[in-house]
């Protein structure tokens, strides 16, 4: 079962699997690293997407489907000792395997081409965990695509990855490093209404007379100063969760899942 090498922390390709670590690396190999037994499952069964696997002999029984999936698969199935895990991962206390992967975005053009109605946008947030929590409700949420919008950091940070529990391999993921303004333009011209959510928004989320039934793009801001005034005088909308208890606001990842969801509902709930 242990492959022919004997990798150490020394080898070669474990150097460049630790690399990925940097969003520099990343970028320039479109490659990134899946911890544990959840990101390398759902790598395992994303085609294209699993490049190799680290992982020690207990990780290896532990988790004998992943295996037989990696081997049938023809990805390379690397027993190591758990200092190689150890150094490839960004975790204190890593679980015993590791992926390696390539990048499994897509470009706008490809996302555009198709008919949309239902995306979430994501515009200079900068906290990989908070990237990867909105993916995690946009794929439960049933959204479409997400975009990493202007200055945002990217999917594919380890941080991001982890918090999306798997979520990288299944919706839709677009880096697109353009104007906002840019984009925004482009997803109104695909059909789209523009809803901004703002805490000071005009329209509240659960009014009547506000229709997420219809193709929609939720733009979210960053996370210190949110959306600023002249990319919401883009959007259709400017929408705000409302707040019944003394909460000054909703942080980003919480105030993406009630949008999220709440338009969720609207696309399941059956019209008379």
């Amino acid at each position: 079962m242990a492959s022919p090498e004997q990798f150490t922390v020394r080898s070669g390709r474990v150097k460049h699997a630790r690399r990925l670590a940097t969003r520099a690396f990343r970028s320039k190999t479109r490659e990134f690293i899946a911890e544990g037994p959840q990101a390398v499952r759902e790598a395992l069964t994303t085609e294209g997407a699993a490049l190799e696997v680290f992982a020690t002999q207990d990780a290896t029984d532990q988790h004998r489907a992943m295996y037989e999936r990696a081997r049938a698969t023809e990805v390379a199935w690397h027993v190591v000792e758990a200092d190689v895990v150890a150094e490839i991962c960004d975790t204190v206390q890593p679980q015993g395997l590791v992926a390696r992967c390539a990048f499994v975005d897509i470009e706008i053009e490809a996302l555009l081409a198709k008919p949309l109605s239902f995306v979430l946008v994501c515009a200079d947030i900068r906290d990989p965990g908070n990237a990867g929590a909105v993916i995690r409700c946009a794929d439960a949420a049933g959204a479409e695509a997400v975009i990493l919008a202007g200055d945002s950091v990217d999917a594919f940070n380890p941080k991001a990855v982890r918090a999306s529990v798997g979520s990288v391999f299944h919706v839709p993921i677009v880096m697109d490093h353009r104007p906002v303004a840019e984009l925004l333009v482009d997803l109104s011209a695909a059909g789209l209404a523009v809803l901004a959510a703002d805490g000071a928004g005009d329209t509240e989320l659960f009014a009547a007379d506000l229709d997420l039934s219809a193709p929609t793009a939720w733009l979210m801001g960053n996370e210190a100063w949110g959306i600023p005034a002249a990319t919401r005088a883009l959007a259709d909308k400017v929408v705000a969760v409302p707040i019944y208890g003394q909460a000054e606001s909703l942080n980003l990842a919480t105030a993406a899942a009630v949008c999220l969801y709440a338009t969720a509902r609207a696309r399941h709930t059956p019209h008379a």
